[in-house]
């Protein structure tokens, strides 16, 4: 049967090697409510079917390869031809103007901002959006433009699909991507955090200058020198202090978050702790000259 103006035959598509699998093997996409949220929220905008189209792809690792920029997703579907096709979904961001409100909100609620920078979201967190007067998820289908370069004119197509669901597994991973796809990352969030408490001191201190006397500007400036800034005279010997392993293992790693759409076969955090926690005690070790 030859295609006609919006139809074309099932096809079976190539086997993609090095793909990224879904973690779900059957059932619903996505652990935490916010990716659950995700999917239902798509689902909403009357896409229930065609969004079903690539659940079998997340599943079988069609999709090569996912890019979660500021308000835009790219990804690298293996489909039925030789060559993978690129999809490019692009979702609203919310305006500078928008963030603000936000994070004025979410400044005083500090319950929140901790559950955030420890890698949860609360579901209380729409109600700040709400409170903000905006929207923490696409509220309409036009918030979403999206593009594949197979030749399937409907949109979404499953190829676009089967990104959507790999998106919600991630989300499980790092909520703050969401963020990200509404046009504010975690350094830029925290830092609107810091300006808005620093704004809400501002009339404090003032106020507590005012009434020393004595003004910011006429502070003096800190000492270059360290032995003077600590109030002591240099000495030659240098001590190292107090040596111990650290009491949180890959202290670091852990801040910089989960590794995008890792798919080995060990939890990539937990391995890199094991790692760190060996790696700590031989140098301990190393030092006490053991």
């Amino acid at each position: 049967m030859s295609p006609y103006y919006g139809y074309f035959p099932p096809s079976k598509p190539k086997t993609a090697k090095g793909g990224i699998k879904a973690q779900s093997k059957r059932g619903p996409f996505g652990e935490s409510w916010w990716a659950k949220r995700w999917i239902e929220v798509l689902s909403g905008f009357n896409l229930g079917a065609r969004l079903a189209r690539g659940r079998s792809y997340a599943r079988s690792g069609q999709v090569l390869a996912v890019e979660i920029g500021v308000g835009a997703i790219s990804a690298m579907v293996q489909g039925s031809r030789s060559k993978p096709y690129v999809v490019t979904i692009r979702v609203k961001t919310l305006s500078p103007a928008e963030w603000s409100k936000v994070a004025t909100v979410l400044s005083h609620e500090t319950g929140h901002v901790a559950a955030l920078l420890a890698g949860q979201m609360p579901q209380a967190l729409e109600d700040v959006f709400k409170k903000a007067k905006v929207s923490l998820f696409p509220s309409r289908y036009e918030d979403l433009i999206t593009e594949c370069s197979c030749p399937d004119w409907s949109n979404p197509c499953k190829h676009i699909a089967a990104v959507y669901f790999l998106v919600a597994e991630e989300f499980d991973r790092d909520p703050f991507l969401l963020f990200k796809l509404r046009g504010m990352t975690r350094a830029g969030l925290i830092e609107m955090l810091q300006d808005v408490q620093v704004e809400d001191d501002a009339p404090q201190a003032e106020a507590h200058a005012q009434k020393s006397g004595s003004a910011s500007s006429a502070r003096e400036p800190l000492p270059v020198d360290c032995g003077a800034f600590w109030g002591q005279e240099a000495h030659e010997d240098v001590t190292l202090g107090e040596i111990s392993v650290p009491a949180v293992k890959a202290s670091l790693v852990c801040r910089l978050g989960a590794f995008p759409f890792w798919r080995g076969q060990e939890e990539f955090l937990p391995a890199l702790e094991t790692l760190y926690e060996a790696a700590s005690k031989r140098g301990l070790a190393a030092i006490l000259e053991e």
